[in-house]
């Protein structure tokens, strides 16, 4: 299992990886909305923002999220570790259950690009 700080940095290197990317996966990471990713094996969840091709002001809190993320994600630590590093498969993880995904259906539409 990952630690709370190994999932901070997945989701830095997942911010990075946002900033530097071009055509439609930029295109699709230049949405301004709020963001919520659950872990359930530690019981936490990290917030931000995704504006700008990246993710910025991320926090974290114990338990569920405050409030409802315009796109929300929830995965096990393990698994938000290996997408970001490149040994899960998205569509493959989420076709399984061991990655959710919500959001509006116009933000499904653009993220797709990025899974």
């Amino acid at each position: 299992m990952a630690d709370a700080e190994e999932c901070r940095e997945a989701l830095e290197q997942l911010s990075r990886n946002l900033a530097k990317a071009t055509g439609d996966v930029r295109k699709a990471a230049e949405l301004d909305r709020s963001l919520s990713c659950r872990i359930t094996d530690l019981d936490l969840t990290f917030t931000g923002r995704l504006r700008e091709g990246s993710i910025q002001g991320l926090d974290e809190a114990p338990g569920s999220p405050a409030g409802k993320a315009d796109i929300r994600l929830t995965m096990s630590s393990d698994d938000l570790v290996a997408l970001v590093g490149g040994r899960l498969n998205f569509a493959s993880a989420w076709a399984t259950g061991r990655v959710r995904l919500e959001a509006g259906f116009r933000d499904l539409l653009r993220l797709r690009t990025l899974l």
